[in-house]
């Protein structure tokens, strides 16, 4: 995690930015501190990524890699505003010293458009495209961690990331909301998730599939009270959090937590 403390909405990179209305900064690092208290809480170790000037949406962790086994995959951004995060990710692996780090060719951003299931079907990854990640980096993906990559289309500007239409519940199991998807990929979903819980437009507009879970916990935004109710009625046990303002930004949860897996 990344704390916001450069955190503003100085330009419009998504739908959900408007550089009109002013961010909340106090406000911002207090709702982040809350949500790596949970995660510590529940028994989670929370590594921290020092906040560089001029990055303001460093908090947005997850988009500055993507991991799998010891071995991560870096990001190269869409967007030259935010470019410069993906060398403070990669410090970030050097320094720590135990995991390969492959830069990349082609354009993706982290784990905002890819998603790892290690228990189903022999691990997958779930791989977005339509606005920020090339689909030649799929491929690129594939070969670097060695794991099956499913290309999936996303259609809706709104859900511009994989993770704002798409969750991991646990290692098997998915959450997503269909329409963000084109035809094709919603139908590769059925067939790959028959039991998938489906989520509704209502439910990813107020974010609720930018959620982090551990398989019991699904940690998720206040504003999902919803997306809360159909995960608990799924067995799993949600933990709200309120982002109201890195939403401003057009992320929740899962945009703030890379997740790492060694």
């Amino acid at each position: 995690m990344c704390p916001p403390e450069h955190f503003t909405v100085e330009y419009a990179i998504n739908p959900w930015m408007n550089t009109e209305f002013a961010v909340d900064a106090a406000l911002a690092v207090q709702q982040w501190e809350a949500l790596r208290a949970t995660l510590t809480d529940l028994g989670h170790e929370v590594h921290v990524l020092d906040p560089r000037p001029g990055l303001p949406d460093m908090v947005y962790s997850a988009n500055g890699a993507f991991s799998v086994d010891g071995t991560v995959y870096g990001a190269r951004f869409r967007f030259p505003q935010r470019a410069d995060e993906a060398v403070a990710h990669r410090a970030f692996y050097a320094d720590a010293g135990r995991w390969r780090f492959v830069a990349p060719e082609h354009v993706n951003e982290g784990e905002g458009d890819f998603a790892y299931l290690p228990g189903a079907y022999g691990g997958i990854v779930l791989a977005g495209y339509g606005f920020r990640t090339d689909p030649a980096a799929h491929a690129e993906a594939q070969e670097v961690l060695g794991r099956p990559v499913v290309s999936l289309k996303l259609v809706d500007p709104a859900f511009y990331h994989l993770d704002t239409a798409l969750a991991a519940l646990d290692d098997r199991h998915v959450t997503y909301y269909p329409d963000a998807f084109s035809p094709a990929s919603q139908r590769v979903l059925a067939q790959l998730f028959p039991d998938a819980l489906l989520a509704d437009r209502e439910d990813a507009e107020a974010f609720g599939l930018n959620l982090v879970s551990d398989g019991r916990h699904v940690i998720l935004n206040t504003e999902a009270s919803a997306m809360g109710r159909k995960v608990r009625d799924a067995g799993y046990l949600p933990v709200h959090v309120n982002l109201s303002e890195l939403k401003r930004g057009g992320g929740s949860v899962k945009c703030a937590v890379a997740e790492l897996r060694p």
